[in-house]
């Protein structure tokens, strides 16, 4: 009972933040009010507020910057809107394609901008995907790891297109990858990779970030499809 009473009790914080977002006019690139703000209007505690907001920026309704605050990234209505739509419209290989030609990019970027923080939050994501104990929290993880890299891009623009980009990506991975096992061998040929990307990254090679970036969506894109 106890489970139950607080899955729904962090649905319900989820909501009541994506209502907020909703009918307080937010569109997509807007800053919202300060943590502080967000507790006394919405009446949760600061706990909560922070798993709520941890379920919206994983489902890439919003995306957070340290010490910048909190932005809208679109996606509040889940499964409505021309970014769902993109999704129905696209074929898995023409997905990867559009991250073949976006995602090395950032890595660049984020090679030559990269604060000490940003990097070692990119490190901790990496960590967490190669610990994660199922498929399911894989993909979570790996999911943070690549927003990691565009948060340490440290561009609001480009940011807020790796959002979009990874909002058609979900809706186009649905249905289309099957696993073969309960979690990801420890050989999993992705884990090499995050290391090799996060590496160029940390120290400061843009072209080594977005070689590894490419080869690395490569091998997902041949692994997952069968072509790049």
């Amino acid at each position: 009972m106890f489970i139950q009473s607080e899955s729904s009790g962090r649905e319900e914080a989820v909501a009541r933040v994506g209502e907020f977002i909703s009918s307080g006019g937010y569109r997509p690139g807007d800053r919202l009010p300060p943590e502080r703000e967000l507790i006394a209007r919405l009446g949760m505690s600061r706990a909560t507020l922070r798993r709520a907001l941890d379920v919206l920026e994983r489902g890439g309704a919003i995306w957070r910057h340290v010490g910048k605050g909190t932005f809208v990234a679109g996606g509040i209505s889940g499964g409505a809107g021309p970014l769902a739509d993109l999704g129905r419209q696209i074929t898995p290989v023409r997905m990867m394609r559009a991250r073949l030609c976006i995602e090395p990019a950032i890595a660049r970027e984020a090679a030559i901008n990269a604060s000490a923080e940003a990097i070692a939050r990119m490190k901790n994501a990496r960590d967490r995907a190669r610990a994660a104990p199922t498929w399911a929290d894989y993909e979570a993880q790996d999911d943070l790891f690549h927003r990691s890299i565009a948060e340490a891009a440290d561009n609001i623009l480009l940011l807020s297109l790796f959002d979009q980009l990874n909002q058609v990506r979900r809706a186009v991975a649905i249905g289309n990858v099957t696993r073969q096992s309960a979690r990801p061998p420890s050989g999993h040929s992705s884990f090499a990779e995050h290391d090799r990307i996060a590496e160029a990254v940390e120290a400061r090679d843009p072209d080594a970030a977005h070689e590894a970036m490419r080869r690395h969506l490569g091998s997902v894109s041949a692994r997952l499809f069968g072509e790049l």
